[in-house]
């Protein structure tokens, strides 16, 4: 098993909120970081020692990458899972692996998976066309949601289908491209767990936050959540089973719906650092950050219990607006992304509001 110690180079393909995250805790272990990212002076780059500036796919880009890095990771899932293949091939030492990759940037395999390692689903149908979705809406009736396969983000690419009849336009709305039909989900409300596995088989866990979003965009997280040892238990054992089933080195990220008797079922899974996690900053020793690199490189994984509750709430578009407010507040803790521009819904930010366990 590879160990890198401090002064190692560290590559993260994408540089934006996540990958300055990563950069920023990697540089408090020693590590150098790299980033490779089309955008130029991108959010991360400008916490980090170099930037590669290139599309994800660029063969040279990725061949000086894989020489100058000890290690690669990626902050997004959206990254190309062929460069991550074509890293690996090359020797580079890349976490997560490929094969973490693939199965979360198809929500069909990814789903597949999750109910072949025991972690429960809701029912879904994989979708072609428009046949497959009229077929699809007879077995699993409606109210259903209608997501493409691959791609789409914080709501993006994503229609419910309230009846047959909306089906032609719900279709065209979502490009008319490889898509998933999820049957509704009746929970009482959203939950997630972090989680990671470390190159030598550990795997830590933190406590579960309690999630609520707005407009489709997570706008809140508490945690620790308020949940009974069942509940914990089982979630702790969902994300192992992930964990364990993709070879998986690396922080993931589990969302959880919580059906309210006793039941949770998994909606998806992102192999990476996770929004619902930015809790852990202010509210654990190690927060999901350094426990990402710590597993990358080859570290013992560090613990996970909460010395704090923590409120966490992204700033989106101008919120950001109101540091100096924030700011102001004696347990308000608050971490900015560096962005340029404040688009409407964009995430500029988060704030933790910090109180004593209870």
């Amino acid at each position: 098993m590879a160990v890198l110690p401090p002064g190692s180079t560290l590559g993260i393909l994408g540089g934006g909120q996540l990958g300055r995250m990563l950069s920023q805790a990697a540089s408090r272990l020693g590590f150098n970081v790299v980033i490779l990212d089309p955008e130029e002076n991108c959010p991360a780059a400008r916490v980090s020692q170099g930037q590669i500036v290139a599309a994800y796919d660029d063969p040279t880009a990725l061949t000086v990458l894989g020489r100058v890095a000890q290690a690669v990771t990626f902050e997004f899932e959206n990254v190309p899972a062929a460069s991550v293949a074509t890293l690996a091939e090359g020797g580079a030492l890349v976490a997560p692996g490929p094969k973490a990759l693939a199965v979360a940037q198809d929500r069909v395999d990814e789903k597949t998976f999750l109910n072949g390692v025991g972690a429960t689903t809701v029912d879904f149908v994989a979708v072609d066309n428009l046949d497959n979705l009229l077929a699809g809406l007879e077995r699993l009736g409606t109210p259903a949601l209608l997501k493409t396969r691959r791609e789409g983000y914080d709501g993006k690419g994503q229609v419910w289908v309230r009846s047959a009849e909306m089906a032609a336009d719900a279709w065209q709305a979502i490009g008319e491209r490889p898509a998933i039909l999820e049957a509704k989900a009746d929970f009482t409300r959203e939950l997630s767990v972090i989680a990671a596995r470390g190159r030598d088989g550990a795997i830590a866990v933190y406590p579960l936050g309690e999630n609520v979003h707005a407009g489709g965009v997570l706008k809140t997280t508490i945690a620790p959540a308020g949940v009974d040892a069942t509940t914990e238990a089982r979630a702790s054992a969902i994300a192992t089973a992930v964990l364990e089933g993709l070879e998986y080195v690396g922080v993931l990220g589990v969302e959880l719906f919580d059906l309210g008797n006793g039941a949770l079922l998994v909606n998806e899974i992102a192999p990476r650092v996770h929004n619902t996690g930015h809790w852990t900053q202010d509210g654990c020793a190690c927060d999901q950050f350094e426990q990402h690199v710590r597993a990358i490189a080859g570290w013992p994984l560090g613990p996970t219990a909460a010395h704090a509750r923590v409120e966490m709430t992204n700033l989106l578009g101008d919120e950001v607006e109101q540091w100096t407010a924030l700011s102001a507040e004696p347990d308000a803790r608050l971490h900015l992304y560096g962005k340029a521009e404040a688009r409407p819904g964009r995430k500029m930010g988060h704030v933790n509001r910090v109180k004593p366990l209870v």
